[in-house]
């Protein structure tokens, strides 16, 4: 089979496709026909080296969709699709023809979705549903706030929290545009273009004064002041990430009297047995059309897969996709 490959770390011209051995389904695994993966900014940041449990060589890729070559006899040619904090880090990845998992974490695809849909989905809903849902505990009726709504994590957040009753606050630096998934869930836009407290304060207003009782950042770093600002007595904070600098100062007083909670949520902790249960949970979603991924903007073959990392680098809108 052909394969991304990389046995150092840096840019994406580490990149080269590799012809490599067929994988095998040995006991307790299944072999799958990758037909779309999607890049994520947390694949360029494990092949720039930012995953220190990645091993090398190694295929990268976390997300997929595809067709059941190999496996258990009932699973033999359905449509399948997944992700995992494992795959591409310390077992090989999706951006490949073909890819190896654990039989466990067969999931079928929604037939709703084509596969390039439900390449797109794995991580940005898995961290999704496990810092709104399992972490954070967001119930009907509360109000949360999505740092960074506008993207693929945002997106999928504001969604989720919307299926479950919540009211949602959207915050970016641009709204989501018409027709895109978040713009018809978000409540309230706020835009980051103010300082801390005057962010803080308008989250306030749109919520009766009260402040949120979920905020879920999906940007952090730069925005961990104005995401402490915004938060209700006894509000939850979810961090996913941080952009822009590692280390925030935060005022302990105000923190203890407003009894925060601070939630950190890292998807990579869920392999791809783990992150296929909580896609099982997502998938009547996707079937009934409540839940929808953010659009493909851009697709490439295996050959052109060092340009599918670039367009991930220079911030393209909408999903990038290879399709091996």
């Amino acid at each position: 089979m052909r394969a991304l490959r990389f046995d150092r770390f840096g840019d994406p011209d580490v990149l080269h496709v590799a012809d490599l051995p067929d994988p095998v389904a040995d006991d307790g695994e299944a072999v799958i026909a990758v037909k779309a993966a999607s890049v994520n900014p947390s694949d360029l940041r494990n092949v720039a080296g930012a995953m220190e449990w990645t091993t090398l060589p190694r295929t990268p890729g976390r997300d997929f969709a595809g067709v059941v070559l190999e496996g258990p006899r009932d699973w033999i040619g359905a449509e399948v699709w997944g992700t995992g904090g494992d795959v591409g880090f310390t077992r090989d990845g999706s951006h490949a023809q073909l890819l190896a998992v654990p039989a466990r974490a067969l999931v079928r695809k929604p037939e709703r979705l084509s596969f390039e849909e439900a390449s797109t989905v794995g991580v940005n809903f898995v961290v999704g549903w496990l810092g709104a849902v399992e972490v954070a505990q967001l119930g009907k009726g509360e109000t949360i706030a999505v740092f960074g709504v506008s993207g693929g994590v945002g997106g999928a957040v504001a969604q989720i929290a919307h299926a479950l009753g919540a009211r949602v606050i959207g915050m970016d630096r641009v709204r989501p545009a018409d027709g895109t998934p978040a713009s018809s869930v978000i409540e309230e836009f706020v835009a980051l273009d103010g300082s801390p407290d005057e962010i803080g304060s308008e989250v306030k207003r749109l919520s009766g004064g009260k402040g949120a009782d979920v905020v879920y950042d999906a940007v952090g770093g730069v925005t961990t002041p104005a995401a402490l600002a915004s938060l209700a007595h006894r509000g939850r904070l979810v961090v996913i990430s941080a952009i822009g600098t590692r280390t925030v100062e935060i005022d302990l007083v105000d923190l203890y009297h407003n009894e925060t909670r601070m939630l950190g949520c890292d998807s990579t902790k869920l392999g791809v047995v783990e992150s296929g249960a909580r896609l099982g949970l997502l998938a009547p979603y996707f079937e009934s059309g409540q839940f929808r991924p953010l659009p493909v903007v851009d697709r490439y073959g295996l050959e052109n897969g060092v340009d599918a990392y670039r367009a991930v680098a220079n911030r393209t809108r909408g999903r990038v996709v290879i399709c091996p």
